[in-house]
């Protein structure tokens, strides 16, 4: 069982070719719950492992993030008390959570984005009025923080995205309801704006193949849209019918496909290399709902090992 759990087993699956991915589904509908799903051969599909439930799972406005094998609940509130600073961390090869360092302010409802290694966090809200001035920083490689000034000229984030080097911010200028974007160096600590059609992707869910941004448009039907970093703008791929995705959803992608994960942990899965499109719909493979609950996924991870 040591050996099972130790590195040294993951790097051998690794090297030769065993580590496959696992799907992470957070759903809120009564409390924080994770249902992991694994692929399996003989279906060709997905298939419930296990289901989780983390050491916060009563808590609101918690943020979840992943990081190589490890899975990080942070901050959050509840009816009763104020914003907390704890960091719960579940270790995927290990099957067990524990503590990790706490953020340096207490936070819930706030911003967050897994980048080169490292989490970085801002916005929300917490026990003090500088949660939405400061940018809080994880390496796990040292299970610390840092903090340092918001480097933006608005605070007003309401999404990160991690694309290629850099974080794209998504912001809401509060005077006139519209959406604006950004671009965060991390190595320079320093933002530059950029332009907003990016922006679009404030509400939808996203997903980032071989440094290509997706997005699923789900306001007028299922859209799955891809932008095109030349023309500065949003392409339609091709539409998805609702009666297969049971929207709202989420995206999460392996390799080169994009998975859509719907209620009832219901999946659609797009290759994004070989969609053929028919009258502008997509042709994909799906799997109906794998749990009898209407469960809405909020969130979805993918962690090898």
């Amino acid at each position: 069982m040591v050996f099972l759990m130790s590195e040294e087993w993951h790097l051998c699956r690794k090297r030769n070719n065993l580590d496959e991915p696992w799907i992470y589904v957070i759903c809120r509908e009564a409390g924080i719950k994770c249902y992991v799903l694994a692929p399996d051969p003989p279906s060709r599909c997905f298939r419930i492992m296990h289901v989780i439930e983390p050491p916060c799972s009563g808590r609101k406005g918690v943020t979840i993030e992943a990081l190589d094998k490890k899975l990080f609940l942070l901050g959050g509130c509840s009816s009763v008390y104020d914003a907390t600073d704890e960091v719960y961390c579940y270790d995927a090869s290990s099957n067990r959570w524990s503590s990790a360092a706490p953020m340096p302010t207490a936070r819930c409802y706030f911003v967050s984005a897994s980048l080169k290694e490292k989490l970085y966090i801002t916005d929300g809200y917490g026990l003090t009025d500088k949660s939405p001035n400061s940018w809080d920083i994880y390496d796990p490689a040292t299970d610390s923080w840092c903090t340092h000034k918001n480097p933006l000229l608005t605070p007003d984030i309401v999404k990160f995205v991690a694309l290629g080097e850099e974080l794209v911010t998504i912001h809401r200028a509060a005077w006139h309801r519209m959406y604006f974007a950004g671009v965060y160096d991390p190595l320079e600590r320093t933002w530059r704006g950029r332009g907003n059609e990016i922006a679009l992707c404030y509400s939808s869910p996203t997903v980032v193949v071989d440094g290509t941004l997706y997005m699923l448009e789900q306001s007028m039907g299922t859209k799955l849209m891809v932008w095109r970093e030349d023309a500065k703008e949003w392409a339609m791929l091709g539409r998805l019918s609702d009666k297969v995705t049971r929207p709202p959803c989420a995206l999460v992608a392996i390799g080169r496909k994009i998975h859509v994960v719907g209620r009832g942990l219901s999946m659609v899965t797009v290759d994004v290399d070989t969609a053929a499109r028919v009258d502008g719909f997509l042709v994909t493979t799906s799997v109906g709902p794998l749990v009898e609950e209407d469960l809405t996924p909020e969130r979805c991870v993918v962690i090898t090992i």
